[in-house]
């Protein structure tokens, strides 16, 4: 099991620890001295050391008689050849209690075992490599590899092409030509995904007189993309809010992430995957199947796309740094993108966080689309965000959010049946672990954990820094993969770490997070509102390895019982 961190009562064990190592050295410096004296020490009469461990008084006492005649009998001396072992021996065991302690000592100053083992088993480059056979495929079905991640997260430079397997977008038994058709499956689903988009935005000026030119001409070829569709069509979404549209060009995403505009005649002629069906409702609906045929939520697909819009402009630029690439892109291109998707009052904006601001939008409408049912809900951005600071292919980053979201978009359900699922799991762990602490919750109506709701909706995203809470996805995701790939509690062999995969890493830490706060919870707070702005103002103080280690321990302890 991994180490636990040691907690005040070690100082008194530690106490005593080196009261019987001082005794030893000093039973064993008293041998020694006597073997190569001759045995001249045994005529002093006897020599004792005393160590203070009985119950009274700390301790159990330890008296060592040292007299004539040899240990317990009159057979020679000190200096007798048998003797010369015995005291060998007692130095030796005395040397390796020495360093004993010091390891001992050692281990109460690491803020987490895991912080160590992070540097020196997060998955490097050529590891990773290694993991593959000729024809790409992850050797003994990804074990390995998930035992790497588990442990020890992925170096940032490996994040892009890890990441897809963790989140399911290529299975763990792929070669490297199946990941291949793949990918050019799922980037044509996502440009067609776009293109759905595309049609609910308000054309400008320049592009009505360009419909009106090709009407006058012949109304075939020609695609009237301000046209407003049938009110039945499940694509009929569009808001007529003049203020969030005008002056806006219609444009193509090729690629994720290179904006080509195009006139009207000229995409009607270009894409071969039946873009004429695209701007026919009926078979609009029929290829979409119960994506869209299903019925929206009570917010229409214009409001998905206004706060889209809002929380895109209002993310936080902490990815910067993590990814070079995207910081340093040309203010061509993010405004190209920018206006490809209708993004609005972005001037006051970097140039980066106007390429990252025109992801999101692009990204998280056309999931909205994709998964309607769930459509699109604040913080769901929060969670993309982080995705497309290291996966910079669009289509690619879009799949990746899928995979995610097929555990979290029960976060964003309107009924909140997953919420209150995730909360009331949690107030189990807590129950299991510290009964006086869920007394104590109890008494302040609090055992439903309302506290951590939002650790809970957005994965710790708001609580840990942006590479902590990149570390503590890819644990998350590791076990939820293993899951998926049928990897049970024995494939993992004779891992370091003995808790079992579970889907619900996730709570656990979030349980981890409230235990190592019980003592001020406990004496300090009186009501849930004050549990809940502690939580709130953990941000920037945890460990995520402490927070993950302290998980995996109530994973062995709890697992079977919760």
């Amino acid at each position: 099991m991994v180490w636990r961190k040691l907690g005040l009562t070690t100082t008194r064990r530690r106490i005593k620890v080196n009261i019987l190592i001082s005794s030893l050295l000093v039973l064993s410096f008293s041998l020694m001295l006597d073997v190569f004296s001759g045995g001249d020490v045994r005529r002093r009469g006897f020599g004792f050391v005393e160590g203070a461990f009985g119950k009274s008084d700390g301790g159990v006492g330890a008296v060592f008689w040292m007299t004539g005649g040899g240990v317990g009998g009159n057979s020679g001396g000190y200096g007798s050849q048998s003797n010369v072992g015995i005291a060998v021996a007692v130095t030796v065991m005395a040397g390796i209690a020495v360093v004993a302690t010091v390891v001992y000592s050692n281990r109460g100053h690491l803020q987490s075992p895991w912080s160590r083992r992070r540097r020196k088993h997060a998955v490097q480059p050529k590891q990773w490599r290694s993991l593959f056979d000729e024809d790409g495929r992850l050797c003994d079905g990804g074990v390995k590899f998930l035992k790497k991640v588990r442990s020890g997260g992925v170096h940032p430079s490996l994040r892009a092409e890890v990441w897809p397997f963790l989140l399911g977008v290529y299975d763990l038994k792929s070669s490297k030509e199946e990941r291949d058709v793949v990918k050019t499956k799922n980037r044509k689903e996502y440009e067609k995904l776009r293109k759905q988009c595309q049609l609910t935005y308000i054309p400008s000026e320049k592009n009505t007189q360009m419909n009106e030119m090709c009407e006058s001409n012949s109304n075939e070829g020609c695609i009237d993309s301000g046209e407003v569709l049938d009110p039945s069509s499940p694509i009929n979404l569009l808001s007529t809010d003049q203020n969030q549209t005008d002056n806006l060009e219609q444009s193509e995403v090729v690629d994720g992430s290179e904006i080509t505009c195009k006139s009207d005649t000229e995409s009607s002629d270009s894409d071969s995957y039946e873009q004429s069906d695209d701007m026919d409702p009926e078979k609009l609906a029929q290829q979409m199947g119960d994506k869209t045929s299903n019925s929206y939520r009570s917010e229409s697909f214009a409001t998905w796309q206004r706060i889209i819009r809002l929380d895109a402009i209002r993310a936080n630029d902490e990815w910067i740094v993590y990814s070079p690439s995207q910081a340093a892109v040309c203010p061509t291109k993010a405004h190209k993108l920018a206006e490809s998707v209708c993004l609005k009052d972005y001037n006051h904006l970097e140039t980066c966080r106007i390429f990252h601001a025109a992801r999101l939008v692009s990204i998280l409408e056309a999931y909205a689309l994709y998964d309607s049912e769930i459509g699109y809900c604040q913080g769901m951005s929060d969670l993309l965000s982080p995705i497309i600071a290291v996966v910079e292919d669009d289509s690619e980053a879009f799949w990746c959010f899928v995979g995610f979201m097929k555990k979290a978009r029960h976060n964003f359900r309107l009924d909140e049946v997953g919420i209150r699922r995730q909360l009331n799991i949690v107030s189990k762990i807590i129950k299991g672990k510290d009964s006086h602490l869920y007394r104590h919750l109890e008494e302040l109506q609090a055992e439903d954990c309302f506290f951590v709701y939002r650790m809970v909706v957005v994965l710790f995203r708001r609580e840990l820094n942006f590479e902590q809470i990149l570390c503590l996805w890819e644990v998350m995701w590791a076990d939820q993969t293993a899951i998926r790939a049928g990897i049970t509690k024995s494939g993992w062999g004779r891992m370091r770490l003995r808790a079992p995969p579970t889907d619900d890493l996730l709570l656990y830490a979030i349980a981890a997070c409230v235990l190592q706060k019980r003592k001020q919870i406990i004496e300090k707070y009186n009501s849930m509102d004050e549990i809940l702005r502690e939580c709130n103002n953990m941000a920037g103080h945890l460990d995520v390895w402490k927070l993950l280690d302290d998980a995996h321990d109530l994973v062995v302890t709890l697992h079977d019982k919760i």
